[in-house]
């Protein structure tokens, strides 16, 4: 008998162990059991997504940065039309972040999502590889000018093979890094440190994938041919699906939670249907809420309930006691409510910060174009590729990321209190007011390479302090947007929230192509405006102070938006805490305070 309740003590302090190893963010692990801290997440798995990533973007990059000059050479375009051409491409490739993070958040779960749309990415990186190796793919090479165009079916068949890696792309990057950050538990104050350093170590990823696609496979590209540059990437895709793959057991799942879109609508349906029946909202007390631990939205907690936004909680006023309380497009529960409220929150700060991303297109336009035309010797026997200006930029990021993370963010943290040194919101700021100094820089140096007696013997090395200022802007600002985004989301938005930041990559690239056509469209077209195939006949300067400009106005308006946004926990620009760092639990009323 003694031996029997020995056991069973064992076993019961055994179960009790466990439990406190157990994530409270509602992950599960690769058999569907509540995941263990000890044996999955945190820095177990996130390197093999570390890893994912690097592959990801270096094959990304290396054919960014040199498909306008493919679409030239290769393709017989004009420059106009290929830099248009690339910036409309990328775009697509960012705005179908909003298509992968639906299909992640509503049925497949990140996981799946990244893989199932990395071998999308890979069949059209096949397809390119093929329409740069084969004749019949592309038109002859151009002894002397005019060139043959490329042909309709030539022509379709690149830009099949372009679609498709920008679909991959969009599956893929809304999830990768929410998957990573659902690898840290939120209200383990131990792993939510960790998890905005694996934030600024997953950005370093990302431009240590770009470091190699604009060095390595470009100068591969200038040497051996389009075919190599493009075969090299291709097998670098299929590598990355591999490695993900191979991560499969360490990883924690956050279950999908079903549309949230459908449920932003029915919150909208049921508020607008109470507001034209009279319903007035009182001090929440008549606010409906199901009584299970969870919220009836599946694998989500339950949202504490906030006033702001409160027309939205028409839609959960319980008028009919006896009513039916299964019809949410008439009666939803406060987590709901309050989800599409998070979702409404982000949008003016998404809106105010869309023109940054104007400044990032031209990194792979216009920027490479201008170091076409410059002395880029590096010695007497090497020549810097044009693609590979970037570099500037990359190497920028990968020397400030882990200066930030070591030095500045322990500083700042000394002198503010903040865990991160400074708020997301404060981040994005200085990342929007250094792009300003960017473009101006790219204005003053265009003028200066123009005016030139020689424009082609003046050093590419001019370029560096555009580039270098446009890598500082996007280290500040993109990581700031990884965590403000993550941070205001919910755990059935994570991924839409993800990708809504992204997509301001793709609509600033279509800015960009916008802008550019309207200039051509009021300067005299390609033969005689601003925006010219011939680069030292144009006044491409003039194209910068306009991005200057937009860049000013849009610090001023995040400026005033940011001052007076209230985020989840009621926080500002000032005072925003991203996560709760003493270690309240969201199960203690499913409350959030600061």
């Amino acid at each position: 008998m003694d031996a029997i309740v020995e056991t069973n003590m064992q076993n019961h302090m055994k179960e009790e162990s466990r439990e406190k190893t157990m994530v409270s963010n509602g992950c599960v692990d690769y058999k569907g059991r509540i995941a263990d801290k000890q044996t999955t997440g945190g820095w177990k798995a996130s390197p093999f997504i570390i890893v994912n990533e690097v592959a990801e973007r270096l094959a990304f990059f290396a054919i960014a940065v040199n498909m306008v000059a493919y679409l030239v050479r290769e393709m017989h375009q004009t420059l106009p039309n290929a830099a248009t051409h690339v910036t409309d491409w990328i775009g697509a490739a960012y705005v179908l972040t909003l298509l992968g993070a639906f299909l992640a958040d509503a049925y497949l779960g990140r996981f799946r999502t990244i893989i199932v749309f990395s071998c999308i990415y890979s069949v059209g990186m096949v397809l390119l590889t093929l329409s740069a190796s084969i004749d019949s793919l592309h038109p002859p090479k151009c002894t002397k000018k005019p060139c043959n165009p490329a042909t309709t079916s030539q022509t379709a068949f690149l830009y099949c093979a372009l679609a498709l890696i920008a679909l991959g792309t969009g599956g893929i990057k809304p999830c990768v890094s929410c998957f990573g950050a659902d690898q840290f538990d939120i209200s383990d104050e131990k792993e939510v440190v960790k998890k905005y350093a694996f934030f600024n170590w997953f950005f370093f990823a990302i431009n240590m994938g770009a470091l190699l696609g604009i060095t390595l496979l470009v100068y591969i590209q200038v040497q051996f041919g389009w075919t190599w540059g493009f075969a090299i990437p291709t097998v670098a895709m299929f590598c990355s699906v591999l490695i993900l793959a191979a991560g499969y057991p360490k990883y924690r799942y956050q279950e999908p939670t079903g549309s949230a879109f459908t449920r932003f609508f029915q919150v909208i349906v049921a508020s607008l249907r109470n507001h034209y029946k009279g319903v007035e909202v009182g001090h929440g007390g008549d606010l409906y809420e199901v009584s299970t631990r969870e919220s009836d939205i599946f694998g989500a907690r339950k949202l504490a309930h906030t006033e702001q936004y409160r027309f939205l909680d028409k839609a959960a006023i319980l008028r009919d006691i006896e009513g039916n309380r299964k019809n949410r497009w008439r009666l939803c529960t406060v987590t709901q409510v309050e989800e599409f409220k998070s979702f409404i929150r982000i949008l003016p700060i998404w809106v105010s910060t869309i023109a940054l991303s104007i400044s990032f297109a031209q990194l792979s336009t216009f920027f490479l174009s201008q170091a076409a035309r410059m002395d880029r010797k590096l010695g007497p026997h090497f020549e810097i590729p044009s693609g590979s200006v970037p570099v500037f930029s990359v190497i920028n990021a990968l020397i400030l990321v882990p200066v930030y993370e070591k030095l500045i963010v322990p500083y700042l943290r000394s002198k503010t209190g903040h865990p991160r040194g400074i708020t997301s919101l404060q981040r994005m700021g200085v990342g929007l007011f250094v792009s300003v100094f960017a473009l101006l820089s790219a204005a003053f140096v265009e003028k200066m390479r123009r005016n030139h007696s020689n424009p082609s013997s003046l050093s590419v090395f001019w370029l560096f302090p555009q580039c270098f200022l446009i890598g500082t802007a996007e280290v500040f600002t993109y990581v700031g947007q990884l965590e403000f985004f993550y941070d205001e989301s919910t755990d059935g938005t994570r991924s839409i929230s993800s990708a809504l930041f992204l997509s301001e990559i793709g609509i600033g690239s279509w800015l960009s192509t916008a802008i550019v056509k309207i200039i051509e469209a009021a300067t005299g077209g390609d033969e005689k405006g601003w925006l010219r195939d011939d680069l030292n006949k144009s006044k491409l300067e003039y194209f910068y102070w306009i991005l200057t400009g937009i860049n000013g106005v849009n610090f001023l308006v995040y400026l005033l938006v940011a001052c007076i946004f209230k985020g989840r926990n009621g926080g500002s620009v000032r005072d925003e805490s991203a996560v709760e760092l003493q270690g309240e639990s969201l199960q203690n009323d499913d409350k959030r305070d600061m």
